[in-house]
């Protein structure tokens, strides 16, 4: 009996690690996908999103949205790591003008 319930326990760890592993994956995707889109986006929201598309693959994941709002490019991708297929969602652009003090 013991040893059921140590089983379920490390099994129930094991997912939980492969969940953040995804969810980690996926953010890391979804970051470098927004920056390259952000790299090209003078030539057209086509070749920034297709910019973001070949380093998500790269990266073994998938973009599922890609918005170019001027200089702004909001990447959603998606990595599948074993049952989990978490979907995060990055900005890249240049900074936000400073508020005056």
């Amino acid at each position: 009996m013991v040893a059921t319930v140590l089983v379920a326990v490390f099994g129930g760890v094991l997912l939980l690690g492969q969940a953040v592993v995804a969810r980690h994956r996926a953010a890391a995707a979804a970051d470098l996908a927004a920056l390259a889109a952000a790299a090209t986006w003078a030539h057209g929201p086509e070749a920034a999103c297709a910019a973001a598309i070949r380093v998500a693959v790269a990266q073994a994941a998938r973009v599922t949205g890609c918005v170019v709002t001027g200089e702004v490019v909001e990447v959603t991708a998606r990595a599948p790591t074993g049952p989990f297929a978490p979907g995060l969602r990055s900005r890249a652009g240049p900074p936000l003008p400073r508020e005056p003090r």
